[in-house]
Order: structure tokens, then sequence, then C-alpha cells
């Protein structure tokens, strides 16, 4: 992982080997964007019971939304002989507290949740609540391990889930990682109580601290950071959780080196190459990525590549190498919402459920929750990557002022 930072920009590069996999931006201006993860005291502005919806008052420049969904309610408080509706939990001018899940994306304002999560380096904290888990990811006998020592710390009032990170985790560990977490949560109610306005309570950590705390382990060969006091805090953040791992934590002296950081490690080339809308395959083909309001179009050509055997052969291999290409293009561009994919059509079906079971497979590694339907009758793919930020392509461009974004420029005067 190489952390680059920069008047007015961090940038986390993460990489296998040499080739980047993900890649993270963060601007100061990204305080008011950027508020996945933060908690605030909300005031409810409207409730629309035809969308099942409310929009709050969050102290950001646009109302979030919270769906019927997300709405935590005591059913004793309620006087519905079904199930609740949204104007009966939720009133005008009600003050809240709420989590944003979904950051502010265009013209559409922030998603927000009622079920608030506090996460740690091993759980996350689930105030005033009963949930109870362990990741999935994690074998059995140590799923087996970790609830023993859950049944033993965790707190009657409040929910708790086992996070993949605390695999080797200890019950000391478990337990001062669960502490920090109750006491965060004792001086976000205690902000709450005192809040008279909407008011942000508690703030997700800058970037760096964020990607270390969701993603470093053991599994990491080292982290490199070129920014001294951020070395120094990251190196005490991992200190208090994983000390064993302390000594991966590298800083890299710009003063004194030829390159920059992310020239060092050709991290700056791949992300130039990470925001063209053509990526070439190794054998020739390419892929042409291409976003619209509604959708991300990812069109598979053959291009340069000619085969040898037959068209089909040539077709299925073009198509596996395209799959295994698109899965790591999601994750680099962090592209989410609705994406269709346009393989080249292929007449053996076992080609086609082949094809769609390596494209799953290398979605596997993609922590962001992803869903991918079979080839249709028209040989496309569909499906959803969830959406949290929009995407690499937006952090480095702006929207053309001749076009508008359209890409093209209309001659009106071919009109008159």
């Amino acid at each position: 992982m190489c952390v680059q930072v920069r008047d007015g920009i961090t940038q986390v590069g993460v990489l296998e080997g040499r080739n980047l996999i993900e890649h993270y931006v963060s601007r100061p201006a990204d305080d008011v964007a950027q508020i996945h993860g933060n908690i605030y005291l909300g005031r409810v502005q409207n409730v629309l019971p035809g969308m099942e919806a409310a929009f709050v008052d969050i102290a950001t420049p646009k109302n979030a939304v919270l769906y019927r969904g997300d709405v935590q309610f005591d059913p004793d408080d309620v006087d519905s002989g079904g199930e609740a509706r949204i104007e009966e939990i939720l009133k005008n001018k009600q003050m809240i507290l709420c989590q944003v899940t979904k950051n502010p994306i265009g013209a559409k304002g922030a998603r927000l949740t009622q079920e608030v999560s506090l996460p740690g380096r091993f759980v996350v904290l689930i105030p005033n609540s009963s949930t109870y888990g362990i990741s999935k990811r994690l074998p059995d006998d140590v799923r087996r391990r970790l609830r023993s020592i859950l049944d033993r710390v965790k707190p009657d009032q409040h929910g708790l889930i086992v996070r993949t990170a605390a695999e080797h985790a200890t019950e000391a560990e478990l337990s001062a990682d669960m502490e920090l977490l109750l006491a965060e949560w004792a001086r976000i109610e205690a902000r709450a109580s005192e809040a008279k306005r909407p008011a942000l309570l508690h703030r997700e950590p800058e970037l760096a601290v964020r990607v270390i705390r969701e993603e470093f382990n053991a599994d990491y060969r080292r982290v490199v950071i070129d920014d001294e006091r951020l070395y120094n805090d990251i190196r005490e953040y991992v200190g208090a959780f994983n000390p064993e791992l302390v000594d991966r934590i590298e800083f890299y002296n710009r003063a004194t080196e030829q390159l920059s950081l992310f020239e060092e490690y050709h991290i700056h080339e791949q992300v130039h190459k990470a925001l063209d809308r053509k990526v070439w395959l190794p054998s020739g083909g390419s892929l042409i990525i291409e976003h619209t309001e509604a959708l991300t179009v990812i069109d598979v050509n053959t291009g340069k590549n000619v085969g040898k055997d037959n068209l089909e052969a040539t077709v299925f291999a073009n198509n596996l190498e395209a799959a295994t290409e698109i899965a790591h293009q999601l994750r680099l561009r962090d592209i989410g919402g609705i994406i269709v994919i346009d393989f080249i059509d292929m007449e053996i079906k076992q080609n086609r459920a082949a094809v769609v079971d390596a494209f799953r497979e290398a979605l596997s590694r993609d922590k962001t929750r992803t869903q991918v339907f079979d080839i249709s009758e028209l040989g496309l793919v569909e499906m959803t990557r969830k959406r949290i930020g929009e995407g690499l392509l937006t952090e480095f461009s702006t929207e053309c002022p001749d076009c508008a974004g359209r890409g093209l420029i209309v001659d009106h005067g071919l009109l008159n």
C-alpha cells in the first residue's frame, strides 16, 4: 500500500505485485461530499408517504434521504394495526440520530440509516441493537473460538460484529477494541443530548486511516507513506492494535528521493491508463467503458486478437480474458450502480456459462458487494456493484463547459 500526500490531495494505492488494484482519493473539500460513515443529529424536513421516505436536514448543503426500511423505532410507540407507515413513525421537525450509508452523488443527497454502526479494527459496534455476528469469511474453527470470546465480552445493550481482521485477535485485543468503541459511542450520545439543531456528531477518520483500518493485515508486505506526520500517526494507530505489524510501516522521504512515491512504484502511469475509456487485453482484444447517468456499459471487442483455431475458440478465450480484466477495472475505477457488459457472442452454451463463472470468481476478491446475472438472450451480462463514491474518473475530471458532459458539440447554427 502506497500513501502519497500533496497539498490538497491524499491518494492511496493498493498493489498486488506491481499491479494497481485499488485507488482512493481524498481532498479537504471532500469533507462536504465524502461523508459516508459520518453520524449526525438530523431534523426531519418533510415526510413523503408516496415515496416511503423522509428528507432530513443534517447540516450539509443537500438534505439527505431516509427510507422506511432504514428507520428504527419501538413498535409500542406506534398505534398501527399492521406494519407501521413512515408517516406514523416520523414527524416534521423531529430530531433523529442517523448515519450516512451513501455519499451524495450528482443531484442526489446522501442516504441515511438509523441503525448506527461504529467500526473498529476487529469489531463493529451496533449501538442499541441485538445484532450478533462473525464474519463469514473466517474458517469455522476460528468462528467457534471468536464466538466463545463474544459470549463473554459482548455488552448487553449493544450489538457486535466481529470482522475478518480478528482472525488471530486475542480476547484482550477484542475487549480493548470494543471499549474504545463504547467510549466513542458515549461521546456521540453526549454531543447529541447537547445539540439543539442539526449537527455532525462523529466524523470518520481521514482517508489513509480508514483504508488501514479496513484493509491492513498480515497479507500486506508493507505500507509506504511519504508524509512524516501521517507516517507517525499510522504507526501509532497500528501499534495500538497490531504491534507485530508496525515494522511494515515505512517512511518514504520525498526530499531525498529522485522520484515521487507513485512514480517509484509505477502507480502514476497505471492511474493514467485507468482514466481511459479503452483498455487493452493481453491477447490484443479490448474493452470500451462508457458511463451514463443510469448505468455503466462495457463493450468487449476482439480488436487485434485474430486467434489460431476457429472463431468460437478465439471469442471464448477473448471473453475469459475480458471477464478477469473487467473485475479488475471495476475495483480500480470504483465503478458502482448498474453495469451492463456486452461480451462477444458465443454459440456454445458451456462456453457462456464458463465466462460468467470466471467473472464471478474474479469478482470474489472484491470486498464491495456485487450481484451478477447470467448471460441474457441478447448476450448481455447485467450486474450491480454497491455504489459508495462517484468513481475514479469523477475524482480527476470536471464537466466540459462547451458540451456540458455530452461528449460532442452541437452546431446550432445549422438549424437556422
